[in-house]
């Protein structure tokens, strides 16, 4: 899998460590902000991607970046999304 962290453009991770400081990456969807060149925000949720829990770093796959428009943005915000229980699973 093709991954980018919205962090540095370059990067590739691979799928079990970080690139940055070889942490264990958690993987998740998150809930995120984006700002653009034209410093605009924007809200995705539900995003699949991984975060290394020791530095905070967020990887989520280039293909999704391009699709979405934010191969310029920035990400802001990232919270891990809450997990919805279907009635009688809890």
């Amino acid at each position: 899998m093709d991954e980018h962290p919205l962090e540095q453009a370059n990067a590739e991770p691979s799928a079990e460590a970080c690139r940055f400081c070889g942490g264990g990456l958690l993987t998740s969807v998150f809930d995120t902000s984006f700002r653009d060149t034209a410093a605009e925000e924007r809200l995705f949720f539900a995003i699949p991607g991984a975060l290394c829990v020791p530095c905070r770093q967020l990887y989520v796959d280039r293909q999704l970046i391009g699709i979405l428009g934010l191969s310029d943005a920035q990400c802001t915000f990232a919270i891990q999304s809450d997990r919805v229980l279907r009635a009688g699973a809890a």
